[in-house]
């Protein structure tokens, strides 16, 4: 039987003209309040959002379309929850994936009024995987949540990074053992070392690098399961190049899938040499599931802490929310009780349809649920930041490149990268052409 498929829906293909649309809104931000106008394709749903007793149409989440510009920047004034808020210093730095581009940043302290002043110290957002130019961190993209994080020393920017290009494109297992192999072999090295010297540039030195995310399941061309070991060496020799940027004080979150997925994720973990951080992403699913369960299971909650403590590694939640079991409270509930027992480094929600409680009006159960436990909840305990850059290694040693099997009589052509992908592999050129006419 093929493995469960635990992961959410795939993550936004973005375009080139989707950043460049951003740009334009990190402008138009820059110019006065409100939201910037201009979504990518593929933008998580994000209607104006309101308080949680609203009723908005479901939006399918395979592939949402880009909603309208909000007519108000700011969501219906709430009433204040009947719970009793909860407050205590030392819960767990916590914010929210919004958006990937400058609304998500804009939207930061919209979510914080409607929490009642919370403060939301945890910025969150992606780099599209389409293409390396992308994962370089295309100029201008990180700007606005380098700026966000600059404005405050107890701030945390969390960026996922893809390790791979063409991330959502159903890539097959032999094609992402080939270029994981690649990539161990130092073949994406320049890439890596220019998002690590974007990063240093922006004064975001400190940024939480959400490496290869969910590599145990089966969405991500980045995934795990094709080759376990050509993926460590790939991730130790990104983590080594990016390290060895003069400036940087990056901590790198490893965050499986909860649960199994495709592969044990223990079998990927590539070593405490080369993780700060042991993330996991919880959705409520799959369907029929009790939190209970979620816990228990293999490669649940209670084994990610317990596999956490015994490499003496901070937790994180980099993705956790709503899904198969629909406005389900008891989950909002037990999830945001054991973040306050085991006290991640951060939490960050994801906000939109069908996971989420602020913009997404499908689950008022839950979303009274949240604001009541976060109403107003400040958090005096400053976040644990590394004092010193992690040394400079040497740099790594190369290894040759694996040579694909080519059909006998066959010798591959060496057209560059570029013009193999659009080929789609490299193009061969054989020199028996003359038997099939004797």
């Amino acid at each position: 039987m093929a493995p469960l498929q635990r992961t959410r829906t795939r993550r936004l293909a973005y375009a080139t003209a989707a950043l460049t649309a951003g740009l334009v809104a990190s402008a138009a931000l820059a110019s006065g309040p409100g939201y910037a106008v201009g979504a990518g394709v593929g933008d998580p749903p994000a209607p104006t959002p309101t308080a949680p007793t609203a009723v908005v149409a479901p939006v399918a989440p395979e592939r949402p379309v880009a909603p309208a510009a909000p007519t108000t920047a700011s969501p219906t004034t709430p009433t204040t929850p009947t719970a009793t808020p909860s407050k205590e210093a030392g819960g767990p730095a916590f914010g929210a994936y919004l958006d990937y581009g400058p609304r998500g940043v804009a939207r930061i302290s919209e979510l914080s009024r409607w929490l009642g002043g919370a403060d939301l110290r945890v910025a969150h957002t992606y780099l599209p995987g389409d293409r390396w130019s992308n994962i370089e961190g295309l100029p201008g993209f990180l700007d606005t949540w380098a700026d966000w994080r600059a404005d405050e020393d107890d701030r945390l920017f969390v960026l996922n990074v893809p390790m791979l290009e063409r991330n959502e494109e159903n890539v097959s297992d032999a094609e992402v053992r080939f270029q994981l192999r690649r990539g161990a072999a130092g073949a994406f090295d320049q890439h890596f070392r220019k998002l690590a010297e974007r990063l240093v540039d922006l004064d975001a030195p400190d940024t939480v690098i959400v490496l290869g995310w969910e590599m145990n399941g089966m969405t991500y061309t980045h995934r795990c399961g094709p080759d376990p070991e050509a993926w460590k060496k790939y991730w130790k020799r990104i983590v080594t190049t990016m390290r060895a940027v003069p400036g940087q004080k990056f901590r790198f979150d490893f965050a499986p899938n909860r649960g199994r997925d495709a592969i044990p994720w223990t079998q990927c973990y590539p070593g405490d040499d080369t993780v700060d951080i042991i993330g996991m992403d919880s959705y409520d699913q799959p369907r029929g599931q009790s939190f209970d369960e979620a816990v228990s299971e293999p490669y649940g909650l209670q084994a990610h802490v317990d596999f956490a403590k015994a490499h003496g590694k901070p937790i994180s939640y980099p993705e956790w929310g709503l899904f198969r079991n629909g406005d389900n409270p008891t989950y909002m509930k037990r999830m945001l009780a054991w973040m306050d027992e085991h006290k991640p480094l951060y939490n960050t929600l994801t906000d939109y349809c069908p996971h989420g409680v602020w913009q997404c009006g499908d689950n008022p159960k839950a979303s009274e649920i949240y604001r009541a436990a976060l109403f107003g909840r400040t958090d005096t305990t400053p976040l644990p930041k590394p004092t010193d850059p992690a040394p400079k290694p040497t740099a790594p040693t190369p290894v040759p490149r694996p040579t694909p099997l080519n059909p006998p009589n066959c010798s591959p052509l060496e057209l560059g990268d570029w013009v193999e992908y659009w080929l789609g592999g490299k193009l061969c050129l054989r020199f028996d052409w003359w038997s099939r006419h004797r």
